[in-house]
Parts: structure tokens; C-alpha cells; sequence
């Protein structure tokens, strides 16, 4: 057996509650992973609301998409990992509790230096921003890159891992002290979007071309100014809909521009496609992250039997960077 945190029933942040389990089943490409840290991120909110169903085959009640740990058992395929293996981990849930599977393909080592807390941090907002910045964005060195929601955890690693490949970053950010703490992580502008209107803050800061990619977790009345704010040949890529899932937009400015509108979601893909996400990671982010070019940013680590608070604070959204579960 073992301890999970489960939700209870959908509701606030109390109906997380502390419940012995069996520990899980696993594949035969499946590593078990002894969890010493997981991370918390916004998908884990909305399924404790009874708003974001799991994927078929992940724990309906145990949250918990990213985690770092000690591999406890290996399937009988798994080439890759030993037992007593470091690994951060993405996973489809089931996170937070004391054992989780991960397929072997969505593992990556942990780097050195870094504690279980640090190394948990880093798979579902990296795995994100590779995916929709890079991949569907197709973002290039030399090209701009603005990100809604700068210092969240997914506005943390988009601003390190766009700048450290050599891409312009400005973000938005809701107070003075969140704006100056993306600036410092190396975003070139942050707009304060209480008072001021980031589609004119971006048409001064590029002499009116606009950016070429902007990664949004807003949606709604965010889309008209987004078109706005891109370049000819720009793309605009969702990844929530914070505001909403409907917008009014100029088709003919998105003719006009030859704007490219895109989306993902990144827990129901499979795990090839995740893996090969892990691979990219590996060759070209991993290396950054071991000479210190890219560093994780953890705002707060809340023990297991706390994960009620640690929820109360990623929805009042004060956080600056991660916030992580302890065991």
C-alpha cells in the first residue's frame, strides 16, 4: 500500500484528502517510480472541479502530471532504466502519491545538483513549451516570441528555454513585481496588463511589425489583440482558455497576415509522441539545464499532507515559478 492525495469529490482545494492505496500496476515499458516530489500545475485545479476529466487508462481521483523520484521497479522491457535510477518524469496523472508509472519514454535523467523538488518542476511545463513554442509554433533563433501568463510556471520556462536558443521573449505579467521578476529571467519587455494594453505595448517594442509566436493560456477576449500583435506569416498557438473558449477575430487581418491559429492539448497524446518531446529535451534543453543556462524556479514546496494549500495558492496566482508537493 501506499499514500496518495485524492480527490475526494470535485470542489475546492479541502476535498484533497490523504488515503492509503494500492500501489499501481505497471507496463511492461513502465518504470514504478518512488515519488519524492511532484509537481502542481493548473490541469490538477480543474480536475479537482470535476472540469478536466483524465485520459482513458489514468487515475480518475489521484492528480499529478509531473514527477521526480527514485525508479523502484522496471518493466520487463525497459532497456533504458536501472533500479535506483534519478528521474523526472511526465505522466497522465496519479502524481501524487508515494508510487507512479511512468512509460520508460517519459522519463528523463535528473540533472545533477538538482533536488527531487527542482527536478519535479521541470517536466510538464517543458514538455509544453517545447511542444507548442517549437514544434507547433516552429519558433527560430532571431525570431520574437510573446507569452501570456510570464511568471507562471509554463512563462518561466518559455522565457529561459526561447532566450537560451536565442529567440526574443516579452511576456505579460499582472503586478510591477511579477513584470521586473520576468525581466530578470531574460524577458526583453514585460507589460503590466492591469494598466497598460499589451497590443500597443508590442506594436512600440517592434516599430509595428508585432512578434512572430505568441503562446497563449488566455483565450477569449485575449484573440482579437493577439492578431493584433502578430507579424506576417505569425502564429498563434492556444494552450488554454483561461478567459474563455469563444472569440470574435478579423478573419481578413489573419488572410491578410497569413497568420497561422493552432492548439494542443499535451495529456491525451500518446507516449510516442511524448517521448519523442523527451528526446528533443534531452539533446537540446538538458545541457542548458546541467551548465546552469536554464535554471528550474520554484516558488514554494508544501509537505504531501499540505497539497490543500499548495491548491489555494496556485489559484490565487501570487506564485512567481513552481509550486511542489514533498513527500
Amino acid at each position: 500500500m501506499m499514500k496518495a492525495i485524492v480527490i475526494t469529490q470535485p470542489g475546492g482545494p479541502e476535498v484533497l484528502k490523504i488515503e492509503e492505496r494500492p500501489i499501481p500496476a505497471y507496463a511492461a515499458t513502465d518504470v514504478l517510480i518512488k515519488v519524492m516530489a511532484a509537481g502542481i500545475n493548473r490541469p490538477d485545479v480543474a480536475q479537482r472541479k470535476g472540469n478536466y476529466p483524465p485520459p482513458a487508462g489514468a487515475p480518475a481521483d489521484v492528480p499529478g502530471l509531473e514527477v521526480a523520484g527514485i525508479i523502484a521497479e522496471v518493466g520487463a522491457d525497459v532497456a533504458r532504466w536501472r533500479v535506483g535510477d534519478k528521474v523526472c518524469a511526465l505522466v497522465t496523472g496519479g502524481g501524487y502519491a508515494e508510487y507512479c508509472p511512468a512509460p520508460e519514454g517519459q522519463c528523463l535523467p535528473m540533472p545533477e545538483n538538482f533536488s527531487f523538488a527542482e527536478a519535479a518542476s521541470l517536466p510538464e511545463t517543458f514538455f509544453t513549451v517545447w511542444s507548442n513554442v517549437f514544434d507547433r509554433g516552429r519558433l527560430q533563433a532571431g525570431e520574437s516570441l510573446l507569452v501570456h501568463g510570464g511568471s507562471s510556471g509554463i512563462g518561466v520556462a518559455a522565457i529561459q528555454m526561447t532566450t537560451a536558443l536565442g529567440s526574443k521573449v516579452y511576456v505579460t505579467a499582472g503586478s510591477d513585481e511579477k513584470c521586473r521578476f520576468c525581466e530578470e529571467l531574460g524577458a526583453e519587455r514585460a507589460i503590466n496588463y492591469n494598466n497598460q494594453d499589451f497590443g500597443e505595448e508590442i506594436a512600440k517594442l517592434t516599430d509595428g511589425k508585432g512578434v512572430d509566436v505568441i503562446l497563449d493560456m488566455i483565450g477569449g477576449s485575449y484573440t482579437g489583440p493577439n492578431i493584433k500583435s502578430l507579424a506576417n506569416d505569425g502564429r498563434l498557438v492556444f494552450i488554454n482558455i483561461m478567459k474563455g473558449k469563444s472569440a470574435e477575430i478579423d478573419i481578413a487581418e489573419v488572410m491578410r497576415k497569413r497568420i497561422y491559429i493552432t492548439g494542443s492539448m499535451l495529456r491525451p497524446r500518446d507516449v510516442a509522441f511524448k517521448s519523442a518531446i523527451a528526446q528533443n529535451l534531452q539533446t537540446h534543453i538538458w545541457p542548458l539545464l546541467a551548465s546552469g543556462k536554464i535554471t528550474p524556479v520554484v516558488y514554494r514546496i508544501y509537505p504531501v499532507a499540505e497539497a490543500s494549500k499548495a491548491h489555494q495558492l496556485m489559484e490565487t496566482s501570487r506564485h512567481m515559478g513552481k509550486i511542489v508537493l514533498e513527500f
